[in-house]
């Protein structure tokens, strides 16, 4: 979580689905630390392989495998927004 700002805000494919209400976005650490907390405690084989890096001062390109087991592996590529070398915004592509 010390990568987040304490505005930082997400969006997941997963969590619009899970928490429609949200529309698929949260914001600050406290929602985010609570959905991923959640995550982690229901899905204890949760495990991402990452498969491609990218990035610079601003952004960061994540290429990754969802792994679960019991479930087909899921392709998911994610977008970081950086600034004053923190994480603003994230949001996930799933395939």
């Amino acid at each position: 979580m010390e990568l987040y700002s304490e505005t930082a805000k997400h969006y997941s494919p997963k969590l619009k689905i899970k928490h429609p209400e949200t529309n698929g976005f949260i914001e600050g650490k406290s929602q985010l630390r609570t959905w991923w907390n959640d995550a982690f405690i229901n899905i204890p084989t949760l495990h991402y392989s990452v498969t491609n890096l990218i990035a610079n001062n601003e952004m960061v390109f994540m290429e990754y495998i969802r792994k679960v087991a019991g479930e087909l592996d899921l392709n998911v590529g994610e977008v970081l927004h950086i600034k004053e070398g923190k994480i603003i915004s994230s949001k996930v592509y799933h395939g």
